[in-house]
């Protein structure tokens, strides 16, 4: 079992690994991978045989699709049976009501200054306070920053200076779009620390983001050798809501808690393990 490294990626990893052992299986444990590429290719590679994924991320970024598609059920059902045949990565049904999709957020003070209340309003905001902080890998994927501002109007390197955007860990924005650092902050939807620092998220007005609800993808010759592990994720997916999934990343990014103990403590409130 693997995921990426960010904290969502790790808890989820943690649960199903969890899961997994408590269902008899020898799981082991190779979460916190760098880059959703290289986890990706671990399990493509066969080095790894499970990971969470999201629809969103399996239909642009390994797929190579530019439009997303709306209906959260259809983008389930064509990234499964595209990525099937593509390249016999199974996806289990059902995935995960929650959504971690990319938003922008904005401090309390900028949002009144600016009048913020949609993405469409970052044109509001003089070229100069236009500034944006963004992980590196939300700046170059193409459902990332570039793709972005081309759908609302503006350009990266003009109307947006390439000054203008400082790219940094994802941990570090939250704290820089609250103080002030940056206007803009790129942040998922499912953060706990965009309630923790009373972030402001802008609407996506004009659906330039896709769906990203995770699912269990495995390589399809596991799955046919071991067809219980559909079971074992079937009634885990339905629980993880996107303000469940907030709750437990607040845990451990505001909190302070480890991982796998907010990952075994949700399990045993849910009666998964005991």
């Amino acid at each position: 079992m693997t995921s990426k490294e960010f904290t969502e990626q790790i808890v989820l990893g943690k649960i199903a690994v969890l899961a997994l052992t408590a269902a008899g299986a020898n799981a082991v444990d190779h979460t916190n991978v760098q880059g959703s590429v290289t986890a990706r290719k671990s399990i493509t590679g066969g080095d790894n045989d499970l990971m969470w994924e999201y629809t969103g991320t399996g239909w642009i970024t390994y797929l190579g699709e530019t439009d997303p598609i709306p209906d959260p059920a259809e983008q389930f059902e064509a990234v499964r049976k595209a990525d099937l045949q593509k390249n016999r990565i199974a996806w289990l049904a059902p995935p995960a009501p929650l959504n971690n999709t990319y938003t922008i957020a904005v401090s309390p003070a900028n949002q009144k200054k600016y009048g913020l209340a949609k993405l469409s309003d970052m044109s509001k905001v003089p070229v100069p306070q236009r500034t944006f902080c963004a992980e590196p890998e939300f700046f170059s994927r193409n459902d990332g920053l570039r793709g972005m501002l081309d759908k609302y109007g503006l350009k990266y390197g003009s109307t947006v200076p390439s000054r203008n955007v400082m790219q940094m860990a994802s941990g570090v924005i939250y704290n820089a779009a609250s103080a002030g650092r940056c206007t803009f902050g790129e942040v998922t939807e499912t953060d706990g620390r965009i309630q923790a620092l009373d972030l402001k998220v802008l609407a996506d007005d004009k659906k330039f983001f896709p769906n990203y609800n995770p699912a269990i993808t495995v390589r399809e010759p596991v799955l046919r050798e071991h067809p219980e592990l559909t079971e074992v994720f079937a009634k885990i997916s339905p629980k993880l809501t996107t303000q469940v999934m907030r709750d437990l990343n607040s845990k451990v990014d505001v909190d302070g808690n480890d991982p796998v103990f907010v990952a075994r403590d949700w399990l045993k409130s849910q009666g998964f393990i005991k």
